[in-house]
């Protein structure tokens, strides 16, 4: 397949406050060899600013994908998904949660706001490899993610 998305890098936006969480999420993403670039903001405030392309992020590319924590400082990865979802200019990005909740409060929220994908974070390498490597097969090799603007 000589599809765009293939020889593309994938631009990926990491919004997680944890530094152990975002360790083993950046080791697993090298594991399976997902062509990326994985950009790193640790709290919703930093996620908004970061997307809307404010102050020191003016120049940044647009993620393709948002791997995003529910439990983050200053703003909450609940309320970072709902105004992604709410901008016209930023809802098209699909938004994956990945956080440490399995409440079902948690995941109907998600869903509600239009959340594109619901994962539990695991909780030892091997197993959060799997789930980089199933990121990587859906949402890189399977779905045609839209053109940057």
């Amino acid at each position: 397949m000589t599809d765009e998305s293939l020889v593309r890098t994938i631009e990926m936006l990491l919004v997680e406050d944890n530094p152990g969480d975002v360790r083993l999420t950046l080791e697993a993403l090298r594991e399976a060899k997902i062509k990326n670039t994985v950009r790193v903001v640790s709290d919703g405030v930093e996620a908004m600013e970061y997307l809307r392309k404010e102050g020191k992020y003016a120049d940044v590319l647009r993620p393709d994908l948002v791997l995003l924590d529910l439990n983050l400082p200053r703003k909450s990865g609940r309320e970072v998904l709902a105004e992604i979802k709410s901008d016209e200019n930023l809802r098209s990005i699909p938004v994956v949660i990945l956080t440490a909740s399995a409440l079902e409060m948690d995941v109907v929220k998600a869903y509600h706001e239009y959340a594109n994908c619901f994962i539990i974070k695991p909780i030892n390498l091997d197993q959060f490899i799997k789930v980089a490597q199933a990121i990587q097969e859906f949402w890189f090799a399977m779905v045609k993610l839209p053109h940057r603007p």
